[in-house]
C-alpha cells in the first residue's frame, strides 16, 4: 500500500530529475525525459516536470521498478572466503567480514543470510533492515545457488531423490534443481539451486544422500551474482541489481 504523499520540506526538497540523475539512472535531461513520459512514480503518483522529492524519503518507480535515491542506504556484495564467520563483529576475535570492508559505513550493515565458516561465495551486505528482512523470510522463496564438490562418484539418481525430497532431522527438504557439472575420479561438481535456508541445509541433505560435501561456494542469492568477484572482495550493487532486489520480494508497480 502507497504511503500518503506530503511535500517535501523545501530545505531538503530537490528536483526530481536532479535526484534521479544522481541515483545513476541517466542524465539530468534524460530523466527529464522520462518523467515527461509519464515513466516516473513518486509515492504512488505520475511524476510531472518540475516536482520536487526528498530522496531520502521518496518512493521511486522508474518503469515499475523501484529506484533507490536514498545515499545514505547501502547494498554490497562480498565474496566470503573459507575459514571467515558471517558475522560483522565476532565476539571470539575471528576472523569476520568486517576484515574485508575497507570503507567505513556510517550505519550497521546486516547480512542477508549466514554461510558457514568453512563455506565459501556470496553474501549480501546492506542496512537496509525491510530489505533485509525480505530476502531472508521464507514466505518470499529467495532461490540460491551453490556450487558444491562432493564424494562421487554420483549415481544418476541421486538428482531426481533430491528434487524429490529426503527427510532430515527437521523436516523434509528437497532441490529446486540438480545439475552435474564434472566428475573426475571420487570427486564431482555438481550445481544446487534452491530457496531453503535451514542451517547447513546443502551439507546435510548431501550427507543424506550418501555424498558429503568437500567444498560449498554460494554462487547467487535471488537475482544477484557472484560472477568474477575475488575472494575477500566486494561491490556495491548496481542500480538494475538493486531493482532486481526489490523485483524479487514483490516490491514493483
Amino acid at each position: 500500500m502507497w504511503k500518503k504523499y506530503s511535500m517535501p520540506q523545501a530545505d531538503t526538497a530537490e528536483r526530481l530529475q536532479k535526484v534521479l540523475a544522481l541515483a545513476g539512472v541517466g542524465s539530468r535531461r534524460a530523466c527529464e525525459d522520462l518523467i515527461f513520459r509519464k515513466r516516473v512514480m513518486v509515492n504512488g503518483r505520475v511524476a510531472k516536470l518540475g516536482d520536487k522529492v526528498d530522496a531520502a524519503t521518496a518512493e521511486i518507480y522508474v518503469d515499475g521498478s523501484r529506484i533507490i535515491t536514498n545515499t545514505k542506504l547501502v547494498y554490497v556484495a562480498l565474496n566470503k572466503p573459507r575459514g571467515v564467520v558471517s558475522s560483522l563483529d565476532d565476539e571470539k576475535g575471528r576472523s569476520e567480514l568486517a576484515d574485508f570492508l575497507q570503507v567505513n559505513f556510517e550505519q550497521r550493515l546486516f547480512h542477508v543470510g549466514r554461510l558457514d565458516a568453512d563455506s565459501e561465495g556470496l553474501l549480501l551486505l546492506t542496512n537496509d533492515g525491510t530489505l533485509a528482512h525480505k530476502l531472508m523470510h521464507p514466505s518470499y522463496e529467495i532461490a540460491k545457488t551453490y556450487l558444491a564438490e562432493v564424494v562421487g562418484p554420483l549415481p544418476r539418481t541421486v538428482g531426481r531423490r533430491l528434487q524429490s525430497g529426503v527427510e532430515l532431522e527437521d523436516g523434509p527438504a528437497k532441490v529446486d534443481t540438480f545439475k552435474l557439472i564434472d566428475a573426475i575420479g571420487k570427486t564431482a561438481q555438481v550445481e544446487i539451486t534452491l530457496h531453503e535456508g535451514r542451517k547447513h541445509i546443502v551439507r546435510r541433505m548431501m550427507e543424506e544422500v550418501g555424498h558429503p560435501v568437500t567444498r560449498l561456494i554460494r554462487t547467487s542469492v535471488g537475482p544477484i551474482r557472484l560472477g568474477d568477484l575475488r575472494p575477500g572482495g566486494f561491490r556495491h550493487l548496481s542500480n538494475a541489481e538493486k531493482a532486481a532486489l526489490f523485483k524479487a520480494v514483490g516490491d514493483e508497480v
